[in-house]
């Protein structure tokens, strides 16, 4: 099973999202999963994990199949040796789960991250990846259904996060 995760931000509370798929072609996921936690804390430029990280291990705590790999939104590295939430997600997983990231906008470096273009987009995504190559997450995410930029379970995640 595949995993794409994402995390909302509310005065009042913060929402996580899982949404579970079978094959990184998939139009339609097979399940999702939805946590309400207290609100994150403060943004700290460079340490976007401590916000985010949290969240998505609470809801990928309720995930009772094994998971293949798991998609977040954002860098899995900001440099060659600077972890980003990708990482940081690996290292919380005790390594047993390769995490990709699929950040939107170019970081001050974009470390060992593969620009992807998806669809008729000139604006390319940057993927990379904590216990897999990064050239093989760029192909899955290349892969991923959906003609927009954005695969259609990324969308999915951040759809459900923002309404739930």
């Amino acid at each position: 099973m595949l995993a794409c995760v994402d995390v909302d931000y509310r005065p009042e509370l913060t929402v996580a999202a899982c949404v579970l798929f079978r094959n990184w072609a998939d139009a339609n996921e097979a399940s999702h999963l939805v946590e309400h936690g207290p609100p994150a804390a403060p943004y700290e430029p460079g340490q976007f994990y401590r916000r985010e990280l949290p969240h998505l291990l609470r809801v990928l705590a309720r995930v009772e199949v094994p998971l293949e790999a798991i998609i977040v939104d954002g860098y899995a590295w900001l440099g060659e040796d600077r972890p980003g939430l990708g990482a940081h997600l690996y290292e919380a997983l005790n390594r047993e789960v390769p995490v990709i990231g699929v950040a939107k906008t170019a970081y001050v470096t974009t470390g060992p991250s593969v620009p992807v273009l998806r669809g008729k987009s000139l604006r390319p995504l940057f993927v990379g990846a904590a216990g897999m190559d990064a050239a093989t997450a760029a192909e899955h995410i290349r892969r991923m259904h959906g003609a927009s930029r954005t695969p259609t379970m990324l969308n999915r995640v951040d759809r459900l996060c923002r309404t739930s």
